[in-house]
């Protein structure tokens, strides 16, 4: 089944090669239709986010407890009544520190942070669920401010990993995949993000495979591709310049085991655009748990090809960082690293690092939309963005929170890669993509060889090239 995505529309985010006149191309797609997924469930969900047909996540019956090593009491109720006579106190304090509760009772601080931790860390399912229970309570639905919305999704994720309900158990239905299309063609059309990640790492990948006839891109976070559309809108670009024949294309992804349809989706419309701009061009997809044993030998290289490498943390979320050791027998060219500060969970020490900081991070998101000119068309264009371009990262956030691992940071160095810092060009161009989307409050910075992206005085993204 077609789905009715183009790729010529994604290639819209190209920024022009000319900096002096400042031309970045940001009209939005408009072509797809909404699609409603139909419910047919005797059960009436609680949230906007709940799987139809599914019971309950806060179930009636208490389950059997878990006990605590470290208290020693007879009576499991007895342990949850001492767990959450202070683990409830600590959730009011955070609540209301973030504006989320309106209850005046007397309460101390911190918060949720070691409740997660406590039903995580000991797997005791009926302290977390009479937590979720008293935050289903209060926050109902994503509606109020952006602290409050922010905090109603890391709820909702938290009930996933709860219920078992997670990404790797329910696969995007085939209208589910449209409506993400939809949401962050939508994004894409209001915010600097997306275009800022997408521009800063194509530009990276560009200007350190300038010149190579054949170019291979190993992808581990390929979202639904449309970055590729404006890479190879750019190659082409280049070679016309130059009187030349654009260099062959490789791209391949690593990508979960569900990722059927989107993988048939991207290698439609992708190689219907190489074709359009007369590039060779192919795409091959490996699963993350072929990746995971296997490593690099479970792709593809072949003679003569210049190598790049496109990492984020979610990557380092699912497999650690243990494969970049076998970088050196690639070994890629280039290896570019797009970071949101919203990505955490892999190499945190606790679920509350990963709850707090993703709070922050998606409060600013959140705020950064609502100061966006959109004429409101009754579509609630917002919801959609958040319901299936921010929910679905703060689910694998949260999936991967508690995993123990090396910064990514020092995991690169570790295995011989030096940061390289942007090009001068590269940083006109992205304050020129700020200028055109005159969306107040966001600035571009250089930091330690990094191209950094900023709401106010809140980093939201930062991309690094690095090399042997």
């Amino acid at each position: 089944m077609k789905v009715p995505f183009s790729a010529n529309n994604q290639s819209d985010q190209t920024v022009s090669s000319k900096p002096s006149n400042c031309t970045v191309n940001t009209t939005p797609n408009t072509n797809l239709q909404d699609v409603t997924t139909p419910t047919s469930s005797p059960y009436e969900p609680k949230s906007v986010l709940e799987i139809q047909g599914s019971p309950s996540p806060v179930a009636d019956k208490k389950p059997a407890s878990d006990t605590d090593n470290s208290i020693v009491l007879d009576d499991p109720f007895q342990l949850e009544d001492h767990v959450l006579s202070h683990q409830f106190d600590d959730l009011d304090s955070f609540m209301r520190e973030f504006g989320l509760n309106d209850d005046s009772s007397p309460v101390s601080k911190p918060i949720y942070q070691h409740s997660i931790n406590e039903c995580f860390d000991t797997n005791s399912l009926q302290i977390g669920q009479t937590i979720l229970a008293r935050l289903n309570q209060t926050l109902r639905s994503p509606i109020g401010k952006p602290p409050q919305r922010a905090a109603f999704y890391f709820k909702e994720a938290l009930q996933s990993l709860f219920t078992g309900l997670t990404q790797t158990t329910h696969p995007a239905s085939t209208s589910e995949i449209i409506q993400t299309i939809k949401a962050q063609k939508t994004f894409s059309s209001i915010s600097p993000i997306p275009m800022f990640s997408s521009f800063t790492a194509n530009q990276a990948l560009l200007e350190a495979t300038d010149g190579c006839t054949h170019v291979q891109v190993i992808d581990f976070d390929i979202g639904l591709g449309g970055q590729w559309a404006s890479f190879m809108k750019e190659l082409a670009s280049k070679a016309d310049s130059r009187k030349m024949t654009p260099p062959v294309l490789r791209i391949t992804a690593i990508v979960p085991e569900e990722y059927a349809t989107e993988s048939r989706l991207i290698t439609e419309n992708l190689t219907q655009f190489a074709r359009e701009l007369n590039i060779k061009f192919d795409i091959d997809f490996v699963s993350i748990r072929s990746f995971g044993y296997l490593s690099f030998r479970a792709i593809k290289f072949m003679d003569g090809e210049k190598i790049a490498v496109l990492l984020s943390p979610a990557i380092f979320q699912q497999i650690g960082t243990g494969f970049l050791n076998d970088l050196r027998h690639v070994p890629p060219h280039v290896v570019v690293h797009v970071h949101s500060e919203g990505q955490m969970g892999f190499g945190t020490s606790s679920y509350r690092q990963t709850v707090i900081g993703g709070l922050e991070f998606y409060t600013g998101l959140l705020e950064s939309l609502e100061t966006a000119n959109v004429n409101d068309d009754g579509s609630d264009w917002m919801r959609r963005i958040e319901t299936f371009v921010f929910f679905p990262k703060i689910l694998k956030a949260m999936e991967a929170a508690g995993h123990q691992g090396p910064p990514w940071r020092e995991a690169l160095v570790a295995v011989g890669l030096r940061q390289v810092g942007p090009s001068h060009f590269s940083y006109l161009q992205a304050e020129c993509l700020l200028r055109r989307m005159q969306v107040r409050g966001f600035h571009v910075a250089k930091h330690q060889e990094e191209m950094l992206l900023y709401w106010h005085d809140r980093l939201l993204f930062a991309t690094s090239a690095w090399k042997y």
